[in-house]
């Protein structure tokens, strides 16, 4: 009996140091595993921002640098321009309502000096739509109304200006792409010809050469064209505030006049 409650007592002590020495390792191997998966997570982002800017660079390079940096400077300019007209467009977009509440208040209490002052002070082409009309006020209102309205074609102007140079390269853009691709498949075919042989090898490295400046000129183009429509739409909305405000003001005065 003593020596089986020897062996048991053996056999238990035995087995929670096995027990021990499993959690031991398997911890050991969890944080193991933690740190490789965190390394690994790590320099994967670098490493695969490193294969994306070689596959650019090869496909820039080969697609030819002459038409491949051609369509690069059309994106670089319109990319530029289309920034330059958000950010005007931004900062001419005005609060017509509240502008129209001042001027009413300014009318009603200080006169037509007030007013001007307030729209001199307001930036934004609603604000100098305004200040045109008021200041042709004291020769009637339908002097101010004609002032409103050629001056409004004049805010019109500045507001649409270089979106014709968008639109040229949103139309170029493309077309190098093409005009490349059919340069390439040309040198295509001077290559079977001057092999003598039809080749799959030479047939289908020439024309993915080729097709290369039609994908980046339609992707130039895709970019700019969601720029274009995006700054044809702030154009609107500004275009709708100024037309109904300019309204708004004739009428507000026409009432001012009547007193």
């Amino acid at each position: 009996m003593k020596r089986v409650l020897v062996f048991m007592t053996f056999a238990a002590l035995l087995l929670m140091g096995t027990t021990q020495i499993s959690q031991a390792q398997t911890e050991e191997t969890a944080a193991t595993t933690q740190q490789l998966t965190e390394q690994t997570m790590a320099t994967t982002p670098v490493e695969t921002e490193m294969v994306l800017h070689k596959e650019i660079k090869r496909l820039f390079i080969e697609g030819g640098a002459g038409f491949m940096g051609v369509i690069l400077l059309c994106l670089i300019l319109g990319l530029a321009i289309s920034i330059e007209r958000i950010i005007y467009l931004n900062l001419a977009t005005t609060n017509t309502d509240k502008l129209l509440d001042k001027i009413d208040k300014a009318l009603r209490e200080e006169g037509v000096d007030a007013a001007k002052e307030i729209c001199r002070n307001t930036r934004g082409p609603v604000a100098s739509i305004f200040y045109q009309g008021l200041d042709r006020a004291h020769e009637g209102v339908e002097m101010a109304e004609k002032s409103v309205v050629a001056y409004g074609g004049v805010q019109m102007g500045l507001l649409e200006k270089n979106l014709s140079w968008i639109s040229l390269f949103i139309a170029i853009a493309p077309m190098l792409g093409f005009l490349g691709t059919v340069i390439g498949m040309i040198a295509a075919f001077d290559a079977i010809e001057q092999a003598g042989t039809v080749s799959a090898t030479i047939v289908a490295g020439g024309i993915k050469v080729a097709l290369i400046t039609t994908v980046t000129g339609l992707i130039v183009g895709i970019i700019l064209q969601v720029f274009y429509n995006y700054l044809l739409s702030k154009i609107d909305g500004i275009s709708n505030q100024m037309e109904d405000s300019s309204i708004a003001l004739i009428d507000m005065l026409a009432k001012y006049n009547q007193k």
